[in-house]
């Protein structure tokens, strides 16, 4: 899995994945996908810096292992994005952790997107070893005003207090927000459907929301 075509499961506008970090992401959040595959211990993959990955392309850089984590060696953090910016692609970099990004933003190329996941305003166990919803918004706003276009994940969705958590998404002024569901029946706490046809509505009101294909399961019960 160190540089593939993306699925179309993930986000549909890529059109790669590349991961030089390996293993066992230090989040840990019990829904991740990357559980079903044995992962090993946290590694950078010292090959994978010599795999040509073009140009042109818009690639999910860390789509198997938080790159951001503080876990992760900052010496591996800066090979990669060296790496990155010997091409001329377009990134993701996706993190629930995005105040460590803030301190590589220099090094990160500029037409990168930054993203994190906000799967609610409330905080579950699920969640993993992760920064409050509140504190990845606070970041995430930073690095928007540090001129970097922004996304947010909403993916897995998890039950949420609404006013609180619009507050939040708010305060991250994301460019856009993805909202999606859990596609591996992990049986995790759920909003209705009404729930997130009112959340939706209130996001139309200050950014642009793109549905993933899988929030289908809850809003066509």
């Amino acid at each position: 899995m160190t540089f593939r075509k993306a699925s179309g499961q993930m986000y549909d506008f890529l059109s790669h994945t590349y991961n030089v970090i390996k293993g066992e992401c230090p989040h840990d959040c019990s829904y991740c996908y990357m559980k079903i595959f044995p992962q090993g211990k946290v590694r950078l993959d010292a090959r994978a810096l010599d795999i040509d990955i073009g140009n042109n392309n818009f690639i999910f850089v860390g789509s198997s292992c938080d790159v951001f984590a503080d876990a992760i060696s900052e010496d591996w953090i800066l090979k990669t994005l060296n790496k990155c910016n010997k091409h001329n692609n377009k990134y993701l970099f996706q993190s629930k952790n995005p105040r460590r990004i803030i301190k590589f933003a220099h090094d990160i190329p500029k037409n990168s997107v930054i993203g994190t996941t906000i799967e609610s305003n409330r905080i579950y166990k699920c969640m993993g070893n992760t920064p409050a919803p509140s504190t990845r918004a606070k970041h995430m706003a930073t690095l928007r005003e540090m001129g970097f276009e922004t996304m947010i994940t909403i993916e897995p969705i998890l039950n949420f207090d609404i006013d609180e958590f619009v507050k939040i998404l708010k305060i991250a002024k994301p460019t856009w927000i993805n909202i999606g569901a859990d596609s591996k029946e992990h049986k995790l706490p759920e909003p209705t459907k009404e729930k997130i046809l009112a959340l939706v509505e209130e996001i139309n009101k200050f950014t642009t929301i793109k549905k993933k294909h899988n929030i289908a399961r809850i809003l066509n019960k």
